[in-house]
């Protein structure tokens, strides 16, 4: 119990932090509203649909992440996890404060990924709404799991989510006008794209590999 209370502390002290960083960086940015006369960006744009999709898309990471902290005691696997669930809830919090300082919904009627261009394409289903995302069925599987099975498919799930989370990235990096959430964007690629290099190298210690 004094170890699950210590990864929501770490996880929430990370939200708070970002949260008091989140006005500075968007009034930097010229993009926060509060009288300044400066645009704030459309509720169908990239910016926001970026913020909205990803938010989602990082939330199924942590619980991810908090799943696989109660299958394994390996080392390895429980840090990795951990500065994952830190990482994304820390971004999830600034992603869901922008759109609260743009005065924007945090929900939209259009289909995920519809900023990109991608709205009409086919859901896997069963809980996964964007690509790499798990489905609610996978997620369960892992909770029955323990040891190198849990870490094992927990590698291999978290590989397909970071590759589809790389992918959104790179569209607010190409598509996004603000300039502090495009950095934020490149930042996830960068640190994504590290992570799977990390997660197939455990993969590949446990005689696995990821999906194809």
């Amino acid at each position: 119990m004094r170890k699950h209370i210590g990864w929501v502390a770490g996880a929430t002290a990370a939200v708070l932090v970002a949260a008091g960083a989140i006005t500075y960086a968007v009034a930097e940015d010229g993009d926060g509203g509060g009288g300044s006369g400066l645009k704030v960006p459309s509720a169908d744009g990239a910016d926001a649909g970026f913020a909205r999709d990803m938010a989602v898309h990082h939330q199924q990471a942590v619980e991810m992440s908090y799943i696989i902290r109660d299958r394994t005691t390996n080392t390895e696997v429980r840090r990795l996890a951990y500065d994952i669930a830190q990482t994304q809830s820390n971004q999830r919090g600034m992603l869901l404060g922008w759109l609260t300082l743009w005065d924007l919904p945090k929900v939209s009627a259009k289909p995920p990924m519809s900023w990109m261009g991608m709205g009409d394409m086919p859901e896997r289903g069963d809980g996964s709404l964007m690509p790499g995302m798990a489905t609610d069925t996978e997620l369960k599987k892992l909770g029955t799991l323990n040891g190198k099975q849990a870490e094992v498919f927990y590698l291999q799930l978290m590989t397909d989510h970071h590759k589809g989370g790389i992918h959104m990235a790179e569209g607010c990096v190409a598509k996004c006008t603000v300039a502090v959430e495009k950095s934020l964007a490149q930042g996830m690629v960068d640190a994504q794209q590290s992570e799977l290099t990390t997660m197939k190298q455990m993969l590949t210690e446990r005689g696995a590999k990821p999906r194809d």
